[in-house]
């Protein structure tokens, strides 16, 4: 089976404090790769983003972030920018290599300690554990702290976490690196039947987030509970700037096929999306395939994490998982 970190230039690490409940994980491609990106959510917390748009100057990124701590994550930058630097990676300017490190966080400050968050030495320990061994999913790095089905209250969430998943056709490779942190359900795209999410005990049930939502029309009430979904779409295909940025667009559909609701105001539903250069492709394909993959890490974030500050996870739930891959 090949795997995400089977595609050539790409190292993807984790650190996280499992006491605390957050983390990080980076995306490095010290050689450069061309990026885009697509953000779709009404609370995004994101770093260099403009600089993807194709209209700017630069047209490779050193190093992607995702990160746990709402705003405060966005400090773990500062420690790739550190590791890339001393490794002599960046955008020459003369007198040094300035990395250009885009990223994106997720809130997850009401699970485990708000008061540590992914910080400068954090980024640096993620880069520094890029590479050396296989990358792990559920409750690591920017997944530790996440969680899922919130619209009825923190009580009745589920443990969220971190997915990665790569597929291919011929020599071409396009995958996916997924922190599920949402509001609403997920759900298998093949039935739409609820993974992970909102629930009651005795007996067990599921809410139905996206049901739940629309029976408060005429009682609103105060939703935030602390979300979003991040993630990078990484390939081996030849893309530019404007293409990678249309490629993380299409991989938003992922996130509709498996998230409801998806892109709310109080999500910032961010995709980055890569590309390292190696094979000619179909711009078309990449897309469909990047939809195919983000949809599948979806999956494998709620089902390969464990519960961790008090937060309940699928699996312990003993639930009967459907096979959910399409």
């Amino acid at each position: 089976m090949t795997k995400l970190t089977d595609i050539a230039g790409i190292r993807i690490g984790h650190a996280d404090n499992q006491v605390a409940a957050t983390g990080c994980t980076v995306i490095l491609c010290p050689a450069g790769a061309t990026a885009g990106v697509d953000v779709r959510g009404g609370a995004p917390g994101t770093r260099e983003t403009d600089l993807l748009n194709p209209v700017n100057y630069v047209d490779k990124v050193h190093g992607i972030l995702l990160a746990g701590g709402s705003a405060f994550g966005l400090d773990a930058a500062a420690g790739v920018m550190q590791y890339l630097e001393e490794q002599g990676c960046g955008f020459d300017v003369g007198v040094t290599k300035v990395p250009i490190v885009a990223g994106a966080v997720l809130f997850d400050l009401n699970c485990g300690d708000y008061r540590i968050r992914p910080d400068k030495c954090m980024g640096y320990e993620a880069c520094q554990a890029a590479g050396s061994q296989d990358l792990a999913e559920g409750s690591v790095g920017a997944g530790t702290g996440a969680t899922v089905g919130k619209i009825f209250g923190a009580e009745h969430a589920m443990k969220g976490g971190i997915g990665a998943v790569c597929l291919g056709t011929g020599s071409l490779m396009v995958g996916a690196i997924v922190a599920v942190n949402c509001l609403g359900d997920i759900v298998n795209p093949i039935n739409g039947s609820i993974v992970a999410g909102a629930f009651q005990t005795n007996p067990f049930a599921f809410l139905n987030c996206e049901e739940g939502l629309l029976a408060q029309q005429e009682k609103p009430t105060n939703r935030f509970a602390g979300n979003t979904t991040i993630g990078a779409v990484i390939t081996n295909a030849v893309m530019t700037k404007g293409q990678a940025t249309k490629v993380a667009s299409m991989a938003h559909n992922g996130y509709a096929r498996t998230i409801r609701p998806a892109h709310t105001l109080l999500d910032g539903d961010t995709i980055f999306a890569l590309g390292t250069g190696q094979v000619v492709a179909d711009i078309n394909i990449v897309g469909v395939l990047a939809a195919r993959a983000v949809e599948q890490a979806v999956i494998q974030a709620v089902t390969q994490a464990k519960s961790l500050a008090g937060v309940t996870c699928c699996r312990e739930l003993n639930l009967k998982l459907i096979d959910c891959v399409p």
